[in-house]
Formats: structure tokens, C-alpha cells, sequence
């Protein structure tokens, strides 16, 4: 079953981030809370989404989403931040299930893209990937500007 995060779910979708974290070779790099997820997701303001993969009652995958803005299309879209469905779980549909569910979303409001990222090395979600009939933007290189670099710049004049 997939359905909307409620409140109720902010623990189990944090444990979850850390368990991605940990798959992506980043297991100390999660510095969110309960409380910064419940705020991004529930509060004043919320500009982030999540799906609940559910099962027997259980949260065993989750999709965390934003909008972003397309300027080419003059719509919006979605940005995918984070997919991810516990091992256990994993061949059962429940990541076709969420994307599908996003999918839906972009569809319904007309929104014209689903975007996100994955590492380079993760083989078996870029063959998932593609077997939906998504396509990598092999010409386009993410940027980050964080810590220092963003303090810095973010402090100019």
C-alpha cells in the first residue's frame, strides 16, 4: 500500500534516511532530527512531501519530494531527494509502486518532470531506473555549495 506520510510516520522515515545514509557509504553524514523532518514535512510552511510503502501496518519504504521549477516548461515538477525501500522488501514492486504514486502526482497538477539523483556506482537502481523508461542527463553535472564554501559566499557583502 502506498499512501501520503502522516506525523505519526516521522520516526520510521528518519530511520529509514539513516538506513540509506548508511547504503549510500554516508552512515555519519544524517544530521536531521525528528523534529527538522516533522517540520519540513508538517509544519508551517512544509515544502517537502513524503510517500509511505506500507506493509502489514509497517513503513518499509519511503519517497521524500519537493517541487521545483522548470523555466523551459514554465511548469513546475517534482525532484525526487531520497527513494528508498528497506532490504527486505526489495523485488516486490513497492519502488515501482512509489514512483508510480509520483507519477500520478506530477500527471494530476501538470506538472512536466520527476527528477532525482543516484550515485553513479548504484547499478541496480540505475537499471531499475531505466527500465521505467527513465533517462540519465549524462551532460549535466550536480553542483553542491555547502559548509565553509556556502558560509563564505553566503557572508559576502
Amino acid at each position: 500500500m502506498i499512501r501520503r506520510a502522516r506525523p505519526d510516520d516521522v520516526p520510521a522515515i528518519l530511520k529509514m534516511i539513516r538506513e540509506l545514509a548508511e547504503y549510500e557509504r554516508e552512515p555519519d553524514a544524517v544530521e536531521a532530527t525528528e523534529a527538522d523532518i516533522e517540520r519540513a514535512l508538517f509544519g508551517d510552511g512544509a515544502a517537502a512531501y513524503a510517500h509511505i510503502a506500507e506493509e502489514d501496518g509497517e513503513a518499509v519504504g519511503f519517497a521524500l519530494w519537493f517541487l521545483n521549477f522548470s523555466t523551459w516548461t514554465g511548469r513546475h515538477g517534482i525532484y525526487l531527494e531520497d527513494l528508498y525501500v528497506r532490504p527486505e522488501m526489495r523485488g516486490r514492486g513497492l519502488g515501482k509502486a512509489l514512483l508510480t504514486g509520483l507519477a500520478r502526482v506530477c500527471t494530476e497538477h501538470g506538472y512536466r518532470r520527476l527528477e532525482w539523483s543516484v550515485l553513479d556506482w548504484n547499478t541496480p537502481s540505475i537499471e531499475f531506473y531505466r527500465s521505467l523508461g527513465a533517462r540519465p542527463m549524462d551532460e549535466w553535472t550536480v553542483f553542491r555549495l555547502d559548509g565553509g564554501a556556502l558560509e563564505a559566499l553566503g557572508g559576502q557583502g
